[in-house]
């Protein structure tokens, strides 16, 4: 049990700081790969939509959470 809470604080770790680096580098870009000027709309825009490609991994983080309480909740009743 204790390598999944391991495992799941290293992923959420990666996932988080994964999305905060990318973020930051969205908002500091001037002018995007096409040479498009970057607007602050723009910026939110480009980082909201990174935003919906992290959903699913969040979901699937907070799913496994829930998994990894239960059955730590269990395992401390049974001793």
């Amino acid at each position: 049990m204790k390598v999944s809470w391991i495992l799941w604080w290293i992923l959420t770790v990666i996932e988080l700081g994964s999305f905060i680096l990318m973020a930051i580098f969205l908002w500091f870009r001037e002018i995007d790969a096409t040479g498009a000027v970057q607007t602050t709309e723009l910026k939110w825009l480009s980082i909201g939509m990174v935003a919906t490609l992290f959903i699913m991994p969040f979901l699937t983080q907070i799913v496994w959470l829930i998994i990894n309480i239960i059955t730590s909740k269990k395992m401390k009743t049974q001793q």
